[in-house]
């Protein structure tokens, strides 16, 4: 089912004027007109505490207030009208820490730059037809985290590990998914 997209209050927001002119692009070839422009976070974020956003697409690395420390300010903001907004993070750092801790902080889907339509249209569509249920913990707010829906496996289930990283580690070691590679960030967000 396609959804209906003409009416889809949207914010972008990028430090770079030649994303947001890519995004809009792709945005108005989805039917969506309605968009607001944002070089700055911190005049995002104003923007999101007082006008009707539905959804947002904000990148990841910016001056002042990154993309991350935004999602948090929207998901725990006292006085936000929508903490529950989709957001759509844009990231060309694609290192798993990063993916984790964007799926942490509360993000609803992420785009691995280069962005293509493609990829930015099934995003939209996830988040317009298939919203994920929000968690509210004392440290979380935000999209379910769980995607897949495994069976329970017996009473450790969720048991602590009382592993500690090695202090030998070495950063040329850390995992890292494809720059171009979706599936990959996909699969690390279930």
């Amino acid at each position: 089912m396609t959804p209906r997209m003409g009416n889809v209050n949207t914010l972008i927001i990028d430090d770079n004027a030649h994303m947001i002119s890519i995004i809009r692009s792709m945005l108005l070839g989805f039917g969506i007109s309605r968009t607001h422009e944002s070089r700055d976070a911190v005049e995002a974020f104003e923007m999101v505490r007082h006008e009707p956003i539905d959804l947002i697409i904000v990148d990841y690395q910016m001056p002042l207030l990154d993309g991350l420390e935004f999602i948090q300010m929207v998901r725990r903001g006292a006085d936000m009208k929508n903490p529950f907004v989709p957001i759509i993070l844009l990231t060309a750092h694609t290192e798993r820490s990063r993916i984790m801790a964007a799926r942490d902080a509360g993000v609803t889907e992420i785009c691995a730059k280069p962005v293509t339509a493609r990829q930015m249209w099934e995003k939209i569509v996830a988040v317009v037809n298939n919203p994920r249920p929000f968690v509210k913990t004392a440290n979380y707010l935000g999209p379910d985290r769980r995607r897949k829906r495994e069976e329970y496996n017996g009473p450790e289930r969720r048991s602590v590990t009382t592993e500690k990283p090695s202090d030998n580690a070495n950063p040329a070691d850390a995992e890292m998914v494809d720059d171009n590679d979706q599936d990959a960030i996909d699969k690390l967000m279930a």
